[in-house]
């Protein structure tokens, strides 16, 4: 069975949503599709989530408010399901996708908190040890711009930070990087550590993928510093060292292949929140230990495909993971650096077969 297939057939058959007036049914993601999710118990999430809505003009009915214990780096499963029967009784029906507002938690059980949101609570997304998970329905398909309507899931990005400062800078980032059509650069970097180096194989496929339409380079080093033109950048390391010497360019995205990247407030090596201090807008780690498949993190051609091509950060990240439910999106979700272009099938898409680590 091909991986199209594959991927269709591991869809969550809950059965899309009604279509509403609320918002268009065609063209592009937007504001109108987006609902913000607020701890109220936490001051933090209240700023965080109060900036984004008046950043991206979100309408007042798609933010939803909850409370649990903040600062928590997990949710218990119990907790989350009566959190979740909330937020489903009060998300409009034409609502898309979710932005959670805040850094913790950012676990439930042996999910991460964004596949929990996105999927429900389903052990198909969990591993105990090296194994895979299940597909996510939305890897690799460029066709869906509804993804509540056509497969009943509403994918979802934490609006992760530290402190109000923090959200402001990267939430302008995000706003301030539509359509501007950038003409940065993508580094993927191949590094000495062989564990983590698993993404590496594949970056000749993305050199020839984005060809003219976007500068693409491969380094051998283990760390990229003083560049003044990141758009995007892809690694493999526990501890990548200099990224804040690099200029990064509104809407840059950029993670490290790494078993807890995702544990952003406590991580025993570097958390993805770090990016976002530097200055990208978008990244993504892992939660719970992965082992080194590459199927669990992004794939950077995918990503850099669809982003390209006008889609949103959040679309673009969710295409790229063909197994997420152990790691977390984190960024601004409604990022389009570039103006929409002609619509990708995904037999154009760079990358699109998960490969297992060997």
């Amino acid at each position: 069975m091909g991986l199209l297939a594959l991927t269709a057939s591991a869809a969550i058959r809950r059965g899309p949503g009604p279509i509403s007036a609320g918002a268009p049914s065609h063209g592009p993601l937007d504001h109108r599709h987006l609902a913000i999710i607020i701890n109220a118990a936490d001051p933090l999430s209240e700023t965080i989530g109060r900036t984004y809505q008046a950043a991206r003009l979100i309408p007042p009915a798609q933010v939803i408010r909850v409370r649990f214990p903040p600062r928590a780096a997990e949710l218990s499963p119990a907790v989350f399901l009566g959190i979740k029967r909330t937020v489903d009784r009060q998300t409009p029906d034409h609502v898309q996708v979710y932005a959670l507002a805040w850094a913790a938690p950012y676990r439930v059980g042996c999910q991460s908190i964004t596949s929990a949101f996105t999927f429900g609570l389903d052990p198909r997304f969990c591993a105990l040890g090296c194994r895979t998970t299940a597909l996510s329905p939305l890897f690799a398909r460029g066709d869906v711009r509804r993804p509540w309507d056509q497969l009943g899931v509403r994918p979802s990005m934490m609006l992760a930070a530290n402190s109000p400062e923090m959200a402001r800078r990267f939430i302008q980032q995000g706003v301030a990087s539509d359509g501007t059509a950038p003409p940065g650069t993508a580094y993927l970097l191949s590094t000495g550590d062989p564990r983590r180096n698993t993404r590496a194989v594949g970056y000749d496929r993305v050199v020839a993928a984005m060809g003219s339409r976007f500068r693409v380079r491969v380094l051998h080093s283990d760390a990229l510093v003083g560049a003044q033109d990141v758009m995007a950048y892809f690694t493999g390391l526990a501890f990548p060292v200099g990224i804040r010497t690099n200029r990064y360019r509104p809407g840059a995205v950029a993670d490290h292949l790494t078993s807890l990247g995702g544990q952003l407030t406590d991580s025993p090596q570097m958390s993805a929140l770090r990016w976002l201090e530097a200055g990208a807008t978008g990244s993504y780690g892992t939660v719970v230990e992965p082992c080194n498949f590459p199927a669990k993190f992004s794939d950077p051609g995918l990503l850099l495909t669809y982003y390209r091509r006008g889609d949103t950060l959040i679309e673009s990240y969710w295409r790229s993971v063909a197994m997420p439910g152990q790691g977390v999106f984190v960024g601004e979700p409604l990022a389009r650096p570039w103006p929409v272009s002609e619509a990708l099938s995904p037999a154009d898409a760079v990358g699109a077969r998960p490969r297992r680590a060997r």
